[in-house]
């Protein structure tokens, strides 16, 4: 079931009051339309009428597709409270036992809205984020001096081949890199022949750092 609530919001830069509909949860079976409105940036974004100034609410967001058996947790924070949300999530879920009925998904712990958007865009186009992430790593070291000061994104599958953004963030340019779907096939194939599974055990962040630790022989 998608959950909201009516919030009051002080504008943070010129002080205007705004009433903010905040989402908690969003069922995708139950609210397409949402599941539009949050690829669209348009879910827990506060706006503010009069100056104009748009800022993402610090509210904890629970994705729920049953189609593609994703759950996602988000949570905005600063990195260094990153792991410690995490940490909390997965000893809450376990005290509750709320994951029980959740076998068989992929379960997933972000904390950047950007990477929210972006694991929807990688289940709807049918990928393994996994695969994606190593793909992503790949990416990068093709210019290991500028790796650090480069994020980048998956965007989209479109005829047979898989579409990256990458950010420069010190030179501020945008650039693109294509993978073929086939490329994609292979690492895949060769990530679950090395033990990788296709869905969860528990709360998941799989990012660069999980991608590095697959290349290195972890397995989850």
């Amino acid at each position: 079931m998608s959950v909201n609530s009516k919030q009051n919001v002080k504008c943070p830069n010129c002080g205007q009051l705004s009433d903010v509909t905040v989402w908690n949860a969003i069922t995708v079976k139950d609210s397409p339309d949402l599941k539009a409105d949050l690829l669209a940036g348009k879910i827990n974004m506060f706006r503010c009428g009069s100056c104009g100034h748009t800022a993402l609410m610090p509210t904890h967001l629970l994705y729920h597709d049953e189609d593609k058996r994703l759950l996602i947790s988000f949570t905005p924070c600063e990195e260094k409270l990153r792991r410690r949300l995490y940490d909390n999530v997965i000893e809450t879920s376990k005290e509750s036992g709320a994951l029980e009925k959740f076998n068989g998904y992929n379960l997933r712990f972000v904390t950047e809205y950007n990477e929210l958007l972006e694991k929807l865009l990688i289940f709807d186009a049918g990928l393994s984020d996994k695969a994606v992430e190593v793909i992503k790593l790949m990416i990068l070291s093709q210019d290991l001096e500028k790796a650090e000061q480069r994020v980048c994104r998956f965007g989209k599958l479109e005829n047979g081949s898989l579409e990256f953004m990458i950010h420069d963030r010190k030179e501020n340019q945008v650039y693109t890199s294509s993978v073929p779907k086939d490329s994609y096939d292979t690492i895949y194939s060769r990530l679950r022949e090395s033990g990788m599974k296709p869905y969860s055990f528990g709360w998941e962040m799989v990012d660069a750092a999980y991608a590095t630790r697959l290349l290195n022989g972890f397995n989850n």
